[in-house]
C-alpha cells in the first residue's frame, strides 16, 4: 500500500519550479513561461519500463536508456510528459506556430477583447534580405540608410493601424469586425500545451538554422531555458541525436563509399545517375536541393566534395 501512495506523489523538477510563471523576454515584446508540467525524465524511464518502482534503478541507467529511446525513435515514453506556457507572440509568428497541429491551444480572443496594445517592431539594422535560392528564408540585411527609412514607415503604419481600430470601436463597430485591418505585427496571447515528444519535434524544426529567425528565438528559450531544465536528459539525448546529428541517405552512402576507395570518377558519375549533375560534363550545374544538402553534410564531415574539386 505505501508503494502504490509513494508512485502517486506528483514528481517536482526544482530547476523548474524555480522559474515557473516567470516569463522569458523574447523580441521586443513577447514572452513565453511555463504555467504548469507533468512528468520528467524519470517518467520516460517509467513508462518505457512499464514499472512503479522508484529508486531501483541509477541516474546513468536512466540516461542509457532515454538516449537508447531518443537514438531509435521510441516516442511513446516521451508522450507521457506534458508542459503548459503562456506566450505572448506576434501575430505572423503564431501562424508558423500554430501549424504544429500536435498541441492544446487557447488563443486571447479579439472578438472578445480589445486587441492587444502592442506591435513588434523592427529597429533599422534588422531588416533582412530576401534569399535568392530560398523563397521562403531571408539572407543577409539591408543597408542602414534603407533600414531607417523602413522602420520609420513601420512605426506610421502601425500607429495610424491602431488609430483607426480605436477609432471604430468608439463608433461602437463590433470588436470582430474592427479588428480586420491590424497588422500582423500586433501581439496575441495564448496558452500552448503540448507532450514532450511532439515539443521536441517543434523544437527540431524550429530551432534550425533555416526556421524565420523571429519562431527561432521563442523556440531556443523553450529549449535551452525551459526543456533543459525540465528533463536535462532527454535534452542531452535531443541534442546529441537530433539537432547535433546527421542522417545519411543512401545516395551519400553510396557516394562516400566511392570517395573511401579513391573512385572520384565513380561518385562523379553516381552523382549524373542521381540527377544531382547534368549528364553532360560540359552543361552548366544547375542548383540542386539534395545535392546541396549532401554537400553540406560532407562538409561538416569534411569529406572531399568530388565535383567541386
Amino acid at each position: 500500500m505505501s508503494g502504490e501512495a509513494e508512485h502517486l506523489i506528483r514528481p517536482k523538477v526544482e530547476a523548474l519550479e524555480e522559474i515557473l510563471g516567470k516569463p522569458f523576454k523574447v523580441l521586443d515584446d513577447g514572452f513565453i513561461r511555463v504555467i504548469d508540467y507533468m512528468g520528467s525524465d524519470q517518467a520516460v524511464v517509467q513508462a518505457a519500463r512499464v514499472s512503479y518502482g522508484a529508486g531501483t534503478k541509477k541516474v546513468s541507467q536512466d540516461r542509457g536508456l532515454i538516449r537508447y529511446l531518443m537514438r531509435h525513435r521510441h516516442t511513446t515514453p516521451f508522450e507521457m510528459c506534458e508542459i503548459k506556457f503562456h506566450v505572448r507572440v506576434p501575430m505572423d509568428t503564431w501562424r508558423q506556430w500554430i501549424r504544429h497541429r500536435t498541441a492544446n491551444v487557447n488563443e486571447y480572443s479579439t472578438r472578445y477583447s480589445v486587441a492587444i496594445d502592442a506591435a513588434q517592431t523592427t529597429t533599422p539594422e534588422e531588416w533582412r534580405l530576401q534569399a535568392t535560392g530560398n523563397r521562403q528564408g531571408s539572407a543577409g540585411f539591408l543597408d542602414a540608410e534603407t533600414g531607417v527609412k523602413l522602420s520609420e514607415r513601420e512605426a506610421e503604419l502601425q500607429r495610424l493601424a491602431r488609430e483607426i481600430y480605436e477609432e471604430r470601436l468608439a463608433a461602437g463597430v463590433a470588436r470582430e469586425q474592427a479588428r480586420k485591418d491590424l497588422p500582423l505585427s500586433t501581439y496575441t496571447e495564448a496558452y500552448w500545451k503540448i507532450d514532450l515528444h511532439n515539443l521536441l519535434h517543434f523544437l527540431a524544426l524550429r530551432m534550425d538554422e533555416h526556421a524565420q529567425y523571429e519562431i527561432r528565438c521563442y523556440a531556443k528559450i523553450i529549449g535551452e531555458e525551459i526543456v533543459s531544465r525540465w528533463c536535462p536528459l532527454v535534452w542531452e539525448a535531443f541534442l546529441d541525436y537530433r539537432m547535433n546529428a546527421l542522417a545519411l541517405t543512401r545516395l551519400e552512402i553510396e557516394l562516400i563509399q566511392a570517395i573511401e576507395k579513391g573512385n572520384k570518377e565513380q561518385a562523379i558519375q553516381l552523382a549524373r545517375e542521381f540527377g544531382w549533375l547534368p549528364q553532360d560534363p560540359s552543361a552548366p550545374v544547375k542548383r540542386h536541393r539534395e545535392r546541396e544538402e549532401c554537400e553540406e553534410k560532407f562538409q561538416r564531415l569534411n569529406i572531399p566534395i568530388p565535383w567541386a574539386t
